[in-house]
């Protein structure tokens, strides 16, 4: 099937901002727990929905005060059937779970449309297994399968993009992009390293891009990303080299820590937001293809201040 309305191509000067480390964020920064990492649940508390409806605000903020467009995501990491059924949520529900979690994203960006130079909505989609253990059973025609469901609503939506975060397999990244340009979407993979500039599954970050682009070809995704990692991680894993040019956006930790840990420390891990700025806009320097600017656990606004001017600086040097 044809995208229908394809991701814009990277242009010169202009930067996307996602969203920080939503899940962590609330949690840990504002106390509010939620089962399975599903932030979804979330929806029908007020008192949680207030704090983070004031989160978006502060990152959309950030986006505007420096020019940025936005790559807007948030809540639906966890809406895929495998996950939803163990908060108890399937079928019609999940569906409407998923629109609800849309429509307040675009109620958040409204008022911001002439601020903005673009407003983009993401339907985040989430590995079947944990992120963190590769899952080494997983084909492409069961990642295809499984993922459909969730792409479908996305479809019926007429999201922007499905953003494919913390995915550590090479079958499974397959099956998502198959999945995505079977309903006419834009897709985008990030991949989360594990040890030595690696991936859980044991290809390099090169290897999973160049595998997952040859075993796609005409239903590949519109480009790649890196995201759960911080910059000490994985900037070892980036070359100036063609297949790094399928990467535009990255979204890193906000410290250098086990994975797993940062999600059950029972508080947040904020690190130096400063020098996270720094190093992002070093490599905005070293990469300028890079284009699409954002944050993982442990990050929120400050992070993203300091990213988006650190970044934004080297578009005028």
């Amino acid at each position: 099937m044809t995208v229908r309305n394809p991701f814009p191509e990277a242009q010169p000067g202009i930067f996307y901002l996602t969203e920080g480390g939503s899940e962590t964020e609330v949690m840990y920064g504002h106390g509010f727990d939620f089962p399975e990492f599903a932030m979804f649940t979330l929806l029908d508390q007020p008192a949680a929905m207030a704090r983070v409806r004031a989160m978006y605000e502060r990152y959309l903020d950030t986006a505007a005060r420096h020019g940025f467009a936005v790559l807007m995501g948030g809540l639906d990491y966890r809406a895929s059937p495998g996950w939803a059924a163990r908060v108890g949520c399937s079928g019609d529900q999940l569906r409407d779970v998923q629109l609800r979690c849309l429509d307040f994203l675009r109620t958040m960006a409204e008022p911001y449309a002439s601020q903005l130079p673009a407003v983009k909505i993401a339907g985040l989609v989430g590995p079947r297994g944990d992120a963190y253990t590769a899952d080494t059973t997983i084909t492409a025609e069961e990642s295809e399968d499984y993922h459909s469901e969730q792409i479908a609503t996305l479809a019926s939506a007429e999201v922007d993009l499905v953003q494919a975060l913390t995915f550590n397999n090479v079958p499974e990244a397959v099956g998502v992009a198959r999945a995505a340009a079977r309903h006419g979407l834009s897709a985008s993979v990030s991949f989360i390293l594990d040890g030595p500039e690696r991936l859980a599954a044991g290809p390099s970050l090169r290897e999973a891009i160049e595998a997952v682009d040859e075993l796609t070809g005409d239903e590949r995704p519109a480009f790649y990303g890196v995201n759960c990692v911080h910059p000490n991680e994985f900037a070892g894993a980036l070359e100036n080299a063609e297949w790094f040019r399928r990467v535009r956006c990255l979204r890193p930790n906000a410290v250098m820590a086990d994975k797993v840990a940062l999600c059950s420390l029972g508080h947040l891990e904020a690190g130096d937001p400063v020098a996270l700025g720094a190093t992002m806009g070093a490599l905005a320097r070293q990469h300028p293809h890079l284009d699409i600017w954002g944050g993982c656990c442990g990050t929120w606004d400050t992070h993203l201040e300091e990213i988006a001017r650190n970044v934004k600086s080297t578009s005028v040097l």
